[in-house]
């Protein structure tokens, strides 16, 4: 005889595979298409209306490369919260700080130095990627340390924040101390998302400037439909004189036509795949969860 308690089980798991798939996300497809690449992949994913979530390859730390400035983005935000900073104070940018041989470009556009506002450089940061207004930025909260420390105190433990980016570029080992887990960076990203960190105008226009970014469309937002709102940041790292890539990074929120968003993370990491077929893999990931979506509508 089957028990009531053991019915009542089988009825709920029925119900759930029904309204999402059979796992969250597809978490079985994800895993299938990952486990062909020659490549180590961290995934993550999160809905934020079930709550629903994976990861896989987790107990790997990845290097996070430009990843990292969305974590600085939050501790300066959270500077002009409480006062200490603000978006419209204007910031001296010396020729000097404008370093060559680094993407940067605040460097290109303005080649003598320029006047920018706080919140200029956070979107030349975030939204384009510059390696110089990042450590402009790092200069401006106390350095690398202290944002490790600040998003540390959020809960968020498998993280490491050691070097500038004028330092990975000098040392081609530093770009390994600054390491994180998709699932810490998935619960970092929930918490933004939650609005448990900056206050609704600061959450607003870092979300709008992630919205805006422009590096990696191949990425994330590579297969999905035209125009959908994916607020998120990349990042990558060179090549070693071996080929090998230690770092091909998309990290974000995906909006749904219907209002839902989830949180997805995608590391790709120690390959000797092209920057094509990296991104490659980061674009059929996101298909893949999208798709298991559309498929339960």
């Amino acid at each position: 005889m089957i028990r009531k308690s053991t019915f009542i089980c089988f009825l709920l798991c029925i119900s759930v595979s029904l309204l999402y798939g059979q796992s969250p996300g597809n978490q079985s497809k994800v895993e299938a298409f990952i486990k062909t690449k020659p490549a180590e992949i961290g995934v993550a994913f999160h809905d934020l209306t079930s709550g629903q979530e994976f990861t896989l390859g987790n107990r790997r730390h990845y290097p996070m490369q430009s990843v990292y400035k969305f974590h600085l983005a939050l501790v300066v935000m959270h500077k002009i919260d409480i006062g200490e900073l603000a978006l419209e104070q204007i910031v001296h940018v010396t020729k000097e700080e404008l370093l060559p041989n680094t993407w940067s470009p605040i460097r290109d556009k303005f080649p003598e130095g320029t006047d920018l506002t706080l919140g200029e450089i956070i979107q030349f940061t975030v939204a384009n990627s510059d390696n110089n207004g990042c450590d402009i930025l790092f200069r401006m909260v106390g350095g690398t340390d202290d944002v490790e420390k600040s998003i540390k105190k959020l809960g968020i433990k498998k993280i490491s924040i050691k070097a500038t980016e004028d330092e990975m570029h000098k040392d081609w080992h530093a770009q390994f101390a600054n390491w994180t887990t998709p699932e810490a960076m998935m619960q970092l990203l929930i918490s933004f998302r939650q609005k448990e960190i900056l206050s609704t105008s600061s959450f607003e226009f870092l979300w709008n400037t992630m919205v805006a970014t422009t590096t990696g469309p191949m990425r994330l937002k590579g297969k999905l439909p035209e125009g959908t709102v994916v607020a998120h940041k990349t990042g990558t790292s060179g090549q070693s004189n071996k080929g090998v890539m230690p770092a091909m990074n998309d990290v974000g929120i995906v909006q749904l036509p219907d209002g839902r968003e989830y949180v997805i993370v995608v590391f790709v990491s120690n390959t000797k795949l092209t920057y094509e077929e990296g991104e490659a893999i980061i674009a059929e990931v996101s298909k893949i969860i999208w798709d298991s979506y559309q498929s339960s509508n």
